[in-house]
């Protein structure tokens, strides 16, 4: 996951001013940390490839080391495209620190694009199961991947990544709970979030660190 300073004037979702009313109204310690954050929502990213190359590259790595790699990814490929980076030789992504296994799942991204495997276009009509099912397909793509996705590209309401250890922390947190609560516990307690449960995701993340969340 990367964190990044971004700009306020950004356009939000449509949807985020109702979702932190509904969730305040529903949820008054939820309430609590929306209330800390009044100028702060999350904003996407338009390109789907570039998201999905991002989280490849920052999986299992800190956010640090992560930006480092992407950086010199992003020199070396000079425009962050699925053939720019279909056709980018081994060895060039080695050099920018990429291990041999994110070499194979970029490459695999990449061919899923080039050669239409899976086409964003259509995705309009899909539910987000739908979706997640399609991106999961791609070698290298797991579901808390694909649902990182549909939050922060496709900025769907209701995602609820339940195996994300940083929204398990802001849970806890938030209700004094005993960390790691359970992931059924997790998804029991989501229940009063829907519609907005990625909103609700997106401030629990928001109280563990002081710069907002962004892919």
């Amino acid at each position: 996951m990367s964190i990044q300073i971004y700009n306020h004037s950004m356009k939000k979702p449509f949807f985020w001013e109702k979702a932190k009313k509904d969730l305040a109204l529903k949820d008054k310690r939820l309430g609590k940390i929306i209330n800390q954050y009044p100028k702060d929502f999350l904003f996407t990213k338009s390109d789907p490839f570039y998201t999905l190359a991002r989280s490849i590259v920052g999986q299992q790595i800190s956010v640090k080391a992560a930006q480092a790699v992407w950086d010199r990814f992003e020199k070396k490929v000079k425009k962050v495209t699925p053939d720019n980076t279909y056709k980018l030789h081994y060895m060039s992504l080695k050099s920018c620190g990429l291990s041999r296994q994110k070499i194979r799942y970029l490459k695999s991204l990449s061919d899923s694009f080039v050669n239409e495997k899976i086409n964003p276009n259509k995705w309009k009509s899909y539910t987000d199961e739908d979706i997640i099912l399609e991106l999961t397909k791609i070698k290298g793509i797991g579901r808390w991947t694909a649902e990182m996705f549909l939050i922060f590209n496709l900025c769907k309401p209701d995602i609820f990544p339940a195996d994300d250890l940083g929204l398990i922390k802001g849970i806890c947190k938030c209700y004094n709970l005993n960390y790691p609560l359970s992931k059924e516990s997790a998804i029991q307690l989501s229940e009063k979030w829907k519609p907005y449960r990625s909103v609700a995701t997106w401030y629990f993340w928001r109280s563990l660190d002081p710069i907002p969340v962004e892919y």
